[in-house]
């Protein structure tokens, strides 16, 4: 039964918590409105549970919120906690909200919490998530791989997808670690034959990308995304046969590991204890390996896909609020 009641997903609009929110109510099947806030100082630098009248503290150059209130509310990201709270309380408690990450202040200020395993957090009313949400699902991968079907069909297989991200506050992509990627990539092709897809992000450096076109220079085994056009990100995704990430980024391993196809990661320099957790966990449940120059493997027997439990978590709390057909 197709589930029935009103959504709203609200973030401050930074991409990573946009395609969370955006993932979640996607998977829903109800129509939802997105809409992206910002909060004026000082309201934005309190904590959710402590930030005061934060509905009269947004910036009116972005989405205003006001009623009639959503049947469901999902909020991603610290800055949206407090007005995600506000509204549970102007609704009378009729409004049920979500909120995805730690929201870095009470849990039972919410109706659900889904923070990742390296969160540590804990209660009654949460669920850890071992990946981030995403917005991939069958049917998308099954238009990239349409798309992108005959742009690939020359390259030899196996098909392997290279993911290249690059800087944020806790890694950098080098040139060192470039070269040493480009090293096992020779050593992968050499034991099997396979071909290459690769695309950068925009973070990716362009000395990286300038190694990486270099690399790819006169090979017709490689194709490189050379920002140009249309990415073929969805494309790789839903083609290649294995997949090489680089270990910066949570939302493009999740995303990669969604598909159920092998997946090794490539350390970049750099550290992040929270972030490194998130390796180890990946490497714990075998959902993800270091990349050393071999056809990556799958292990472990499940595929973890955030956005499946979320969505199953999210449909049988609705049911239990009284929202006929949530389940």
């Amino acid at each position: 039964m197709t589930p029935h009641f009103s959504c709203w997903a609200v973030t401050t609009g930074e991409a990573g918590t946009r395609a969370q929110a955006l993932g979640l109510a996607e998977s829903l099947g109800v129509p939802f409105e997105e809409k992206i806030i910002g909060l004026r100082r000082p309201w934005s630098w309190l904590p959710g549970a402590w930030c005061p009248a934060p509905l009269a503290g947004l910036d009116p150059a972005k989405d205003a919120l006001a009623p009639p209130w959503p049947d469901l509310l999902i909020t991603c990201g610290r800055r949206s906690t407090a007005p995600s709270i506000a509204i549970r309380k102007a609704s009378g408690g009729k409004t049920v909200t979500v909120h995805v990450q730690n929201p870095q202040t009470r849990l039972d200020a919410f109706d659900l919490v889904l923070p990742m395993t390296h969160d540590g957090v804990s209660g009654p009313n949460a669920i850890a998530l071992d990946t981030s949400l995403h917005r991939v699902t069958p049917e998308r991968l099954a238009a990239g791989a349409e798309a992108w079907r005959e742009a690939f069909a020359s390259l030899p297989r196996p098909l392997v997808g290279v993911i290249l991200g690059g800087r944020n506050r806790s890694y950098r992509f080098t040139e060192a670690t470039g070269r040493a990627l480009i090293e096992k990539l020779e050593a992968l092709h050499a034991g099997t034959g396979a071909g290459l897809a690769i695309t950068p992000s925009r973070r990716t450096e362009p000395e990286i990308r300038a190694l990486f076109t270099e690399f790819a220079r006169g090979r017709d085994r490689i194709r490189l995304y050379d920002m140009q056009g249309e990415n073929p990100y969805f494309g790789i995704l839903g083609l290649a046969d294995a997949l090489i990430v680089t270990g910066d980024s949570v939302s493009m391993l999740s995303e990669a590991i969604s598909t159920g196809k092998p997946v090794g990661v490539v350390r970049l320099e750099g550290r992040s204890r929270r972030h490194e957790l998130f390796l180890e966990r990946l490497e714990a449940i075998g959902a993800a390996r270091p990349f050393t120059g071999d056809m990556p493997e799958r292990g472990g027997t499940a595929t973890p896909n955030a956005t499946a439990t979320a969505r199953a978590a999210v449909l049988k709390l609705m049911a239990e609020r009284g929202f006929g057909g949530a389940i």
